[in-house]
């Protein structure tokens, strides 16, 4: 009977279309699927899938406008639904193992069309104004905040915390799937290669070890990957991306070669060798098979040598003598070639004089770091005997203690025994005094002697100092070689009276130290002339242009003969021209002229070029650059009362006197000073304000132990040369680097070693770039964090900060 309702089902027939093939299921999942109990979609009564529960049944009522709209589809739905529960009144047990038996009029059970309500009308789409302003009011909705209590907000991070969590166990176990599968995958694909067993005509140890030491000579290019399945190669281009993405390879560019530049291009690049793609063999060497005990083709060395220890006393039988002879002298002259090469090789402190190459000199300069220009240079010093030095001065060197010369005495003093004139620029404390005096004290004991007759024309030798202390100092220095030699050294500064320094040369003098200001008013005044002086030094030039002595130098130097001056040509390079005597006259030699400076500023250049005649320049080291053997140290402290306290705790710490402390100002020296007295420390100051024995006063307690520290201006900051000074502490931070360089240069002096701290303060910020770039370069020193991040350290001149007052000197 379902197979003539199937083939004349009319209208039925769609509905027959979705039965299952089961006799017995599909009116059963047709009826369940309708039941009104079902808590589904019901799609039959046009509501596009609202639910179709019964309203009645959940006890709701009909005033919803809709349930109202659509009561004729409701009562038609209930009577539908009704007349089919009717043939479905057995228990729900049979209803869900067999569909309800079906008859003609359960087929016929609908209503008839003219009975049904009306149809529903077709529904209007949404107009584009109100679909845009419901979009408006949704965005503003969720613009709008929403307050959110403090439990919400901790449950919606919880949900949140739950998701992350779930997200990250199921990804976990997605990988962790995958990881069995590719497991599983090359376990069977290791089976199905080693599923015929094992090869017994191979020695597989063998054959492993021959595999591996291919690999390491062609550099692991054809390994297999250690995560795949065995026997699958890698590709040279996925190795290399693999090894980039594991091991971060850093690719190198390649320079982009302008039009501007050179012709030819000599960057290489491993790329660019195509020999590799021409022949495999470049590739893949072939190797030789070793055998026996490692030797190549089974060549044994030892076990060879006895074997043809017959072949070898043959060949001696059949050698004549003179053969014999002959490879005898044959190996003597390897020998002696093979020890004259090493014998060439030596370091140059293995060496004498006479077997110096100018490779030995080449690298005897940079292991001083010696730089030199201006004509033909004469070779350094290695030695004090080694020197043109007259042995009446190397006694009285032997005597004063100088045992090995400086950098700056090494090159400095050849230049000046051949009579040229020298611009030296060294690093302070590297010994600039003795490398003038011994040349100078030389040329003056080749001229006549001073009597009666000549003591009114002047001394023979002229230094200029800034400060009178470096004049005191160099006098001190020139007394230790003048004395014995029977030289006549007087002293002209300020602070002592004219009358007595007047007196002091009434029997003339061969070396005159002076400043530039008390000299200046002696030549005004006809106390003295300079009609004979042939030797000019100028030591700490650059500190003479800083002070404003400009002009007084140059008065000076025009002061002096023009009768001795070298002339302007290559003459002056020439040491055998200018060690001769000018004219007819024996005893008379060209003026020479010496410049020494920590540093070279334009004026002291402009200087040199108006009175030196093709100077020599000698740099030691770096112009500019302090002493390597100075450990520098910055703190950054803007409280003065906690750079007092701190100035306190460094004095009374690990250091031993002397020690030395800069100010910029006089009246801090003296408030610093009775702090430290107060605090049992024996301190001294030393500044403008002081009279000259005053300041001769200070600095001799200090020399002598009488005082532990000085406290100064940068009076005492150029060529003030205080032994075994272990401590510089800049309480105020010079007003320049140049300042700064020989401020600390007050330590660490001949070799020694020593410590300079420096508080920095907002005032200082002019300085901060170039202390910076000097605390860089240094070996011994450390930026710190707050110099190195400043602004004012980044740029070139700083941010303008805040100045102090002048009242320095």
């Amino acid at each position: 009977m379902s197979g003539s309702y199937r083939r004349n089902g009319g209208s039925n027939s769609y509905r027959d279309r979705s039965r299952s093939r089961s006799p017995h299921g599909g009116r059963a999942r047709e009826g369940d699927r309708y039941a009104p109990n079902r808590h589904g979609r019901d799609y039959r009564d046009g509501r596009d899938g609202r639910d179709g529960r019964d309203s009645r049944a959940d006890g709701r009522d009909n005033r919803d406008s809709r349930d109202s709209r659509d009561g004729g589809r409701d009562s038609y739905r209930d009577a539908r639904f009704s007349s089919r529960d009717n043939h479905n009144n057995g228990s729900s047990k049979d209803r869900d193992r067999s569909p309800p038996s079906r008859n003609d009029s359960d087929r016929s059970t609908p209503m008839d069309l003219d009975s049904a309500p009306a149809a529903p009308a077709r529904k209007v789409p949404i107009s584009l104004e109100e679909l845009i302003k419901k979009k408006e009011q949704e965005k503003q909705a969720l613009e709008k905040p929403k307050f959110l209590t403090k439990e919400q907000r901790a449950e919606l991070a919880i949900q949140k915390r739950q998701k992350e969590v779930e997200a990250q166990r199921q990804a976990q176990d997605l990988e962790r799937q995958q990881r069995a599968e590719f497991d599983a995958k090359a376990r069977a694909e290791v089976h199905d290669n080693n599923r015929y067993g094992y090869d017994s005509r191979i020695n597989s140890r063998d054959r492993e070890r021959s595999d591996r030491d291919k690999n390491r000579r062609d550099g692991n290019k054809d390994s297999s990957s250690g995560d795949g399945p065995s026997g699958v190669v890698l590709a040279d281009k996925e190795i290399e991306s693999v090894k980039k993405h594991y091991m971060g390879i850093d690719e190198k560019e390649r320079k982009v070669r302008k039009r501007s530049d050179k012709k030819f291009v000599f960057d290489w690049n491993a790329d660019d060798d195509t020999s590799r793609d021409l022949n495999p063999l470049y590739t893949h060497r072939h190797s030789a098979q070793l055998f026996g005990r490692g030797s190549f083709a089974g060549m044994d060395l030892k076990d060879t040598k006895g074997r043809d220890h017959f072949y070898d006393k043959l060949m001696a039988n059949r050698r004549t003598e003179a053969e014999v002879a002959r490879a005898g002298e044959l190996g003597d002259m390897a020998v002696q070639k093979e020890r004259k090469v090493n014998y060439a090789d030596r370091h140059w402190t293995e060496k004498p004089l006479d077997q110096m190459r100018e490779r030995d000199w080449r690298i005897f300069k940079e292991d001083f770091n010696i730089s030199c220009k201006g004509g033909s240079i004469p070779n350094p010093i290695r030695k004090w005997e080694e020197s043109n030095i007259t042995p009446h001065i190397l006694g009285v060197i032997e005597k004063v203690g100088y045992k090995e010369p400086s950098p700056i005495q090494r090159q400095a003093i050849p230049i000046g025994l051949q009579n040229r004139d020298i611009i030296g620029i060294a690093e302070t404390g590297s010994g600039k005094t003795a490398s003038f005096l011994i040349p100078m004290l030389q040329f003056i004991s080749e001229l006549p002697k001073l009597n009666e007759e000549n003591m009114g024309d002047g001394p023979y030798a002229l230094i200029l100092a800034p400060t009178r202390e470096l004049a005191l100092q160099i006098e001190q220095e020139s007394l230790k070689f003048a004395v014995p030699m029977n030289f006549h050294c007087v002293s002209i500064v300020g602070g002592h009276s004219m009358e007595e320094q007047a007196f002091n040369m009434r029997n003339g003098a061969e070396i005159v130290i002076a400043t530039p200001g008390r000299l200046k008013d002696c030549l005004e005044k006809r106390m003295l002339v300079l009609n004979q002086c042939t030797y000019v030094v100028m030591d700490e030039a650059d500190r003479m242009i800083d002070m404003g002595f400009e002009a007084d130098v140059n008065f000076i130097l025009d002061a002096l003969p023009l009768s001795n001056l070298k002339p302007d040509t290559d003459d002056a390079e020439d040491a055998s021209k200018m060690t001769m005597a000018i004219g007819n006259e024996t005893h008379k030699k060209y003026r020479q002229t010496t410049m020494f400076s920590a540093t070279m500023p334009a004026a002291v250049e402009r200087l040199a070029k108006r009175y030196l005649r093709r100077p020599a320049v000698v740099t030691i080291g770096t112009a500019g650059q302090a002493v390597e053997t100075v450990e520098q140290r910055v703190e950054m402290i803007t409280d003065e009362n906690k750079k007092k306290n701190r100035l306190m705790d460094l004095l009374k710490g690990s250091f031993a006197p002397p020690m030395i402390v800069f100010v910029n100002q006089k009246k801090g020296c003296d408030t610093l000073a009775k702090m430290v007295n107060s605090s049992g420390l024996r301190a001294v100051t030393l500044h403008g304000g002081k009279s000259q024995e005053q300041r001769e006063l200070s600095l001799s307690q200090l020399k002598n132990g009488k005082a532990d520290v000085l406290v100064a201006t940068d009076v005492a900051g150029r060529g003030i040369d205080v032994q075994n000074v272990s401590l510089v502490v800049n309480f105020d931070m010079a007003k320049n680097i140049e300042d700064y360089t020989h401020r600390i240069g007050r330590t660490g002096r001949a070799g020694r070693s020593g410590v300079a701290i420096t508080f920095l303060s907002s005032y200082d910020t002019d300085v901060y770039y170039d202390l910076k770039q000097m605390l860089t370069k240094s070996t011994l020193a450390t930026v710190p964090a707050e110099l190195r991040n400043h602004e004012a350290a980044m740029t070139k001149g700083g941010i303008g900060g805040r100045r102090r007052g002048n009242d320095e000197f």
